[in-house]
């Protein structure tokens, strides 16, 4: 199938992975851990996004406790697990706690990424890649759609600038210091392991498994790019490998299915993959600092890296659907939940 990342590539790297613990971290260590790599997580709080009984092959072979705010705890774990190889995939990723929050977002987002960068800076000989995860909420409000990746960034709001500001310091570090980045911006995340239930696709499932009408804080009409978990971590280890080419430095790649979709009628294909089309959404339409419509074009990344999405909509809603029917059926005692910091 196209886009995979070859296992062998994988079976002598020893791979630094922030936010190890959140939604996207936890796939990818998994699919890492599966390919013979040496993961190093930095986790958060000390805590972990699930529990291990979910899938213990989501858990890195080491795990740092600390905080992407913290430079000496990163540049430590770098240097001392000897990383050829960064996935910073860590941040606040929830658009309502960066609106009530945007100084903890900022230091999270934005002092995180450069202290990664510095101590990958400091580290040079010994870190070969670096993947930075940017969103495509850094294009901010366009006047053409698709977003390409020669598109200006144009963050407004605090979390689309905090990510705006991650990928501009990424392409600085490269510029400046020739560190070996690539950057990512994606579409909005789905699958299972998201236990943030503020997102649509979460809590649209969890409604539906318990019977329940969804409740829409938007008017439904929004537009955006929606792109399974897995099919993220198959495109970010994708291009870890091509980096293998210098030319690829300092890019930035969308990662996108190209099929955009309305709020209202995403949360319609949940329900019928649930079997409750009976349940009609309750739409509030109090959603603040959202953009009206998003999606990006990833001919880029079909181009110079041969990837291209491997799960179709309506599969990985099934697949979803099967994950969240196993985590919700689980005994309370089983289901503790620790705040971390994840990337979107």
């Amino acid at each position: 199938m196209s886009g995979r990342a070859q296992g062998p590539f994988w079976a002598d790297k020893r791979v630094f992975i922030t936010g190890a613990a959140g939604f996207l971290g936890s796939w990818t260590v998994k699919e890492l851990n599966r390919r013979g790599a040496t993961t190093i997580g930095l986790v958060r709080d000390g805590g972990h996004h699930l529990s291990r009984r979910d899938d213990p092959e989501t858990e890195p072979h080491f795990i740092v406790h600390g905080r992407l705010e913290d430079y000496d705890t990163v540049l430590r774990a770098i240097n001392e697990h000897e990383a050829d190889t960064v996935l910073h995939l860590g941040a606040q990723p929830i658009v309502g706690v960066a609106n009530r929050s945007p100084r903890s977002t900022f230091d999270a987002n934005i002092r995180g990424t450069w202290n990664v960068l510095d101590a990958c800076r400091e580290l040079r000989r010994q870190v070969k890649r670096i993947v930075v995860a940017s969103s495509d909420k850094a294009y901010g409000k366009a006047a053409r759609l698709p977003y390409d990746e020669s598109m200006p960034l144009n963050g407004n709001h605090p979390y689309d600038a905090s990510k705006a500001c991650t990928d501009i310091i990424a392409q600085t570090y490269h510029q400046s210091y020739g560190l070996p980045v690539c950057i990512t911006r994606a579409g909005n995340f789905f699958g299972g392991r998201d236990l943030n239930f503020n997102r649509v696709v979460p809590g649209v499932v969890r409604w539906a498994l318990r019977g329940e009408q969804p409740v829409l804080r938007s008017d439904g009409t929004m537009i955006r790019d929606y792109i399974y978990v897995r099919d993220v971590v198959l495109a970010y280890l994708t291009l870890a490998e091509r980096m293998e080419d210098p030319a690829l430095h300092g890019h930035a790649f969308n990662f996108s299915t190209e099929q955009p979709i309305s709020v209202i009628a995403l949360v319609r294909r949940i329900l019928s993959a649930a079997g409750r089309e009976d349940l009609q959404p309750i739409i509030l339409g109090e959603a603040t600092n959202e953009i009206p419509e998003q999606h990006l074009s990833a001919a880029k990344a079909r181009s110079l890296l041969d990837w291209s999405p491997e799960w179709t909509l309506d599969r990985a809603l099934e697949e979803t659907l099967e994950w969240y029917r196993g985590w919700l059926g689980a005994p309370v005692a089983c289901r503790r939940v620790e705040e971390t910091t994840t990337a979107i």
